[in-house]
């Protein structure tokens, strides 16, 4: 069987780059959109929306080309941990220089937080789908070994 190509593998980091962005933006825009409903506001800055966007597209190329992908892996060791955190600081940040959240160091590291617990879910999420893929790939497996059985 021939080995993916360069441009298959990059091309499936990328579409895993563009699952990421979408994702994370929109559970960074659920937590914005709370905390401004929160303070009576039914308007979201489309400012801080491009802001969010970018950033989880630019935090989701260095997931993917610096950090070892840490959101998809087996476990959650050291390096993973660390991955969560640097991800972490840099969304926390942004959001306080950016005035996401006005700045409010309370709703800051509330956000940091639920950044965390976001990370987590998204590891359990990707490690479930593995064991899905897991289970269909030796059930195709094995319907593929009795099919050649028959045939011979």
């Amino acid at each position: 069987m021939k080995r993916p190509s360069l441009w298959e593998r990059y091309l499936t980091k990328e579409i895993g780059i563009e699952f990421k962005a979408c994702l994370y933006f929109f559970a960074i825009l659920f937590f914005y959109c709370m905390y401004r409903l929160c303070l009576g506001k039914t308007v979201a800055d489309m400012i801080h929306m491009a802001e969010m966007i970018g950033l989880a597209y630019l935090v989701g190329y260095l997931q993917v080309y610096l950090l070892w992908n840490f959101d998809e892996a087996d476990t959650i060791g050291k390096k993973e941990a660390a991955g969560i955190a640097v991800c972490t600081g840099i969304y926390a940040v942004v959001s306080y220089i950016c005035r996401w959240f006005d700045r409010n160091i309370y709703v800051t590291v509330g956000f940091a937080s639920y950044m965390i617990f976001l990370y987590l879910c998204v590891y359990l999420i990707y490690k479930c789908r593995r064991k899905i893929d897991d289970k269909i790939l030796n059930s195709d497996l094995e319907m593929f070994k009795a099919r050649s059985k028959k045939e011979k």
